[in-house]
């Protein structure tokens, strides 16, 4: 079981999924997973944080056998540069792995070794768009915390690097075991919801010419009123049926999809405080009762906004 981190490397991204294979041997009373840090070379590994990891080995042709191989994110990841000589490794390594993957920005690593084409992927939502663009080929399940893909693993941001490898586990040792090692590092054996429940990406941001971002920007700061596409229009001094196009074809979804997401962003803002009640929050952000945000909440956040709420540590009574 080996990560492979270079500089920059997010600690969490290596210390956490190698603490649930550790926990995994400690339940099973012997060493089912030899995890090791694997580096450029052997020299320290200046983290993000600052602090340095130790590699246990070095990315060359001495390191033959490698059972799972993961590759660790970094916030920087987007500008490393691997080197020929790193992405053929990378490259022959994971052929040779029973398996491989990333965790977190990791991904981009992979693509950038061109170990991707063709795959499904989880990524941290912040570099979702970029390994999209920069790869076409790649799909980029936005949401999922971990994705697999034959043998490919990967994960979403940061934490989920701890869900993964708990599902490696399960899948490794079963589903009573991998319970036991999330009972004892108190964590989610299946966490609710997916990553994007944590995203903060698009909630202020608006596109197309500048009558429609005015648009945008007073609908964001008056959720609760019509705001219809004839309302909008009107507001734009444009024909619903001119708008409308324009909008779409500028912004990039309908008025209608447009003003649901907002409405949902509203919603979770004033989750956040932890001091309204679903019923009030439906009102104050446009949705006709706590049925229709509920709809609308799962289907952008994958959660209830109960379950959100509860998740950001807010507690309120449900009658206010």
């Amino acid at each position: 079981m080996a990560i492979f981190a270079l500089p920059g490397v997010q600690l969490l991204d290596v210390a956490g999924p190698l603490d649930v294979f550790a926990q995994a041997n400690l339940e099973l009373g012997y060493e089912c997973y030899a995890p090791c840090v694997v580096g450029r070379d052997l020299a320290p590994i200046r983290s993000s944080s600052g602090v340095r990891l130790i590699p246990d080995c070095a990315a060359d042709a001495s390191l033959t056998h490698l059972d799972t191989l993961l590759v660790a994110g970094a916030p920087n990841a987007a500008n490393i540069l691997l080197g020929e000589p790193m992405r053929q490794w990378l490259r022959g390594a994971s052929k040779r792995a029973r398996r491989f993957g990333s965790v977190c920005s990791g991904a981009l690593i992979l693509a950038d070794a061109g170990l991707l084409e063709g795959r499904r992927v989880a990524t941290h939502w912040a570099v979702a768009d970029s390994l999209r663009q920069g790869h076409p080929g790649i799909t980029v399940e936005e949401d999922a915390l971990h994705v697999r893909d034959g043998k490919l693993r990967t994960s979403a941001g940061v934490t989920a690097g701890l869900d993964l490898a708990l599902s490696l586990v399960e899948e490794d040792c079963g589903r009573e075991l991998a319970m036991r090692v999330a009972s004892q590092l108190v964590m989610f054996f299946k966490r609710p919801g997916g990553q994007l429940q944590f995203s903060r990406k698009g909630q202020t941001g608006v596109a197309g010419r500048a009558v429609l971002q005015e648009v945008q920007r007073w609908a964001a700061a008056h959720p609760a009123l019509d705001l219809s596409v004839d309302a909008l229009a009107g507001r734009a001094g444009l024909s619903p049926r001119h708008f409308a196009r324009l909008f779409h074809a500028e912004v990039g979804c309908t008025p209608a999809a447009w003003v649901e997401g907002m409405r949902v962003s509203a919603a979770r803002d004033l989750l956040d405080q932890g001091v309204h009640a679903p019923k009030r929050v439906a009102a104050e952000c446009g949705f006709a009762n706590p049925d229709t945000l509920r709809r609308s909440f799962v289907k952008y956040m994958g959660v209830s906004p109960a379950t959100y709420r509860k998740s950001q540590g807010a507690f309120v009574k449900e009658s206010v």
